[in-house]
């Protein structure tokens, strides 16, 4: 970082995520703590492919005998793809989930206490012992274009036999009504929201308008894009978003 940043004044901080479901987001106790105004708006999407586009992958869902849900999206667009496909999941299915929150909410779709259902505590490694007790199964990862290359890295690893499919992507939100709102501070948690901010707005310049992101993939497309990566979380002094900015503003008071 090349910026002097002394005496900088922070009033207004949009971030590119949905607004916080309750009061009890730290963005909150931030904002009152040092009188700043916080937006929240989604850069990116989710929008599930069409039966047409996934029959494009020559995937046949009834080919495989288990699947392994990384997220409750994963759940609502592998069901939504059997029920446009008319496919049947059978009863046999095994469904292999990272959460146990995931693993409750396949209750949506299916009678919970009749199927074989497995769920980790957060990371696809507790749920690497389980998986390898059943590796006479084929497995299915539905997953987004835009992926993680860490999982299908660790069943590979693991020699698991499974297919990943894309069930649905990430696209750009429409951003056009922000093109003349300022604001201080930009936080970015996926490369997709720095793409989304190009796509919305190609001349972009940051100039005295701070970026923020959390991740080591987000920094890099920050830097990739030409921006300056004012504010960076996680890092030791400041394991969340919100430390970050709160560690900036009182360094640079």
């Amino acid at each position: 970082m090349n910026q002097t940043y002394a005496g900088v004044k922070i009033k207004r901080i949009l971030v590119s995520q949905p607004k916080p479901a309750n009061d009890k987001s730290p963005f909150f106790d931030l904002a009152k703590k040092n009188n700043l105004e916080i937006d929240f708006r989604p850069f990116i999407q989710i929008q599930g492919l069409s039966a047409k586009e996934f029959k494009l992958q020559k995937v046949n869902l009834l080919e495989h005998s288990a699947v392994i849900f990384t997220s409750r999206t994963a759940v609502d667009h592998f069901f939504r793809i059997a029920e446009e496909l008319k496919i049947t999941i059978p009863e046999k299915m095994k469904y292999f989930c990272i959460t146990e929150s995931t693993a409750f909410y396949l209750q949506k779709y299916i009678v919970y206490r009749k199927r074989r259902i497995f769920y980790g505590k957060g990371k696809l490694e507790d749920l690497i012992d389980v998986l390898s007790k059943h590796k006479e199964e084929n497995f299915l990862v539905p997953m987004a274009d835009t992926h993680k290359q860490e999982i299908p890295r660790k069943l590979r690893k693991f020699k698991l036999n499974f297919t990943k499919a894309v069930f649905y992507k990430t696209v750009s939100s429409d951003l056009s009504d922000l093109a003349n709102v300022n604001y201080d501070i930009l936080v970015f948690y996926s490369p997709s929201g720095i793409k989304s901010l190009f796509q919305n707005f190609p001349d972009f310049k940051q100039n005295e308008i701070m970026i923020a992101s959390f991740g080591a993939n987000t920094a890099k497309a920050v830097k990739d894009a030409g921006l300056r990566l004012d504010i960076q979380a996680p890092v030791p002094k400041a394991p969340s978003m919100t430390m970050a900015i709160e560690n900036f503003i009182q360094k640079n008071l």
